[in-house]
């Protein structure tokens, strides 16, 4: 099925479901959805980063979250996260709630659940989703941000400031 076809619910600023629409439409619109978005961590305090494939409908060929995805009609966020962990990077781990961003411009209008995952397994990226994938050091994503060559989704740079800021008020 074409993924533009597939149904998902759309909600309000306050993050109220208001009705379903198809994916493109609501791309194309820029009507309010839920995603969820994982940070995969590895022993070495890693983070990986997938780089999207070049037919996706929005920033293809972008390095971004680890996993991420849509919130299926009638889905929680936590089933999401998991569903979206082992369909795009075959992992099956512990997932941990960290926050909910409000649909914003740099999310692409989604309501994102964002959650973080620490594993001592190499992820094994779908390649029907994902170009490829590496984990960083939290330094060389430092640099990745600020090098124009590189290309980097909105919802990663903004996400990413969250997350950080989260490893911070663990210290």
């Amino acid at each position: 099925m074409d993924e533009r076809q597939e149904m998902l619910e759309v909600f309000n600023r306050h993050n109220q479901l208001i009705g379903q629409a198809k994916r493109g439409t609501i791309h194309q619109l820029g009507l309010r959805h839920r995603a969820v978005h994982i940070f995969v961590i590895n022993n070495e305090e890693k983070l990986y980063m997938q780089l999207r494939r070049d037919h996706k409908d929005q920033y293809p060929r972008h390095w971004d979250t680890s996993a991420a995805g849509h919130v299926s009609p009638g889905e929680s966020y936590a089933a999401a996260a998991a569903r979206e962990l082992a369909e795009e990077l075959r992992l099956q781990e512990k997932i941990t709630w960290l926050t909910h961003v409000n649909a914003c411009r740099e999310t692409g209008w989604e309501h994102v659940g964002l959650f973080q995952c620490q594993t001592g397994s190499e992820p094994a990226p779908n390649p029907e989703e994902i170009a490829r994938g590496a984990f960083f050091t939290l330094a060389e994503i430092d640099h990745m941000l600020v090098d124009i060559s590189i290309l980097i989704t909105p919802a990663f740079r903004l996400l990413y400031g969250l997350w950080k800021n989260f490893l911070l008020e663990k210290e």
